[in-house]
């Protein structure tokens, strides 16, 4: 196993989008439907493996684009790193002061490095100033445990 790092940061309307976040029903609206309806399924199952928003279900990341991997880890320590390095470089941009607490984003890495390490992913999210978001998610791949039918984007 290993995991790949995804990070986004945007305009929160943007992040707000949950139709863009979310993969399209398995089924299309039936015969019939309003056109508008079938339409916007049209959109959302063509747009919802190509767009760079973050999914809901963090285990969609690995049907995104190759190029949206931010790194590939073997180690969950190396890839907890990491996702200590991201905080690092935007907590002085979180809303939340409390957020920018150097012990809190230690222990938040720690436990990342445990999480990844028993196979689950990661997933956080943090206000930034501007009304602005940060999203940053590690995903465990070959196989991931919630979705082992999603392929590795990389290898």
């Amino acid at each position: 196993m290993h995991h790949h790092g995804y990070l986004w940061v945007g305009p929160k309307e943007r992040f707000d989008q949950e139709a863009l976040r979310r993969p399209p029903h398995p089924d299309p609206p039936p015969a019939g439907s309003r056109p508008e309806l079938i339409q916007r399924y049209r959109e959302v199952a063509a747009e919802f493996p190509t767009v760079d928003l973050p999914p809901l279900e963090t285990a969609y990341w690995l049907i995104k684009p190759r190029s949206l991997v931010r790194g590939t880890w073997d180690e969950a320590k190396q890839a907890a790193a990491w996702l200590g390095e991201q905080l690092a470089e935007h907590a002085h941009r979180f809303a939340s002061e409390r957020n920018r607490d150097t012990t809190r984003l230690t222990m938040l890495v720690n436990s990342a490095a445990e999480r990844l390490d028993s196979g689950d992913d990661v997933s956080l999210g943090f206000y930034l100033e501007r009304p602005s978001y940060l999203s940053l998610a590690l995903v465990a791949c070959s196989p991931n445990r919630s979705m082992p039918e999603l392929a590795c984007p990389v290898r």
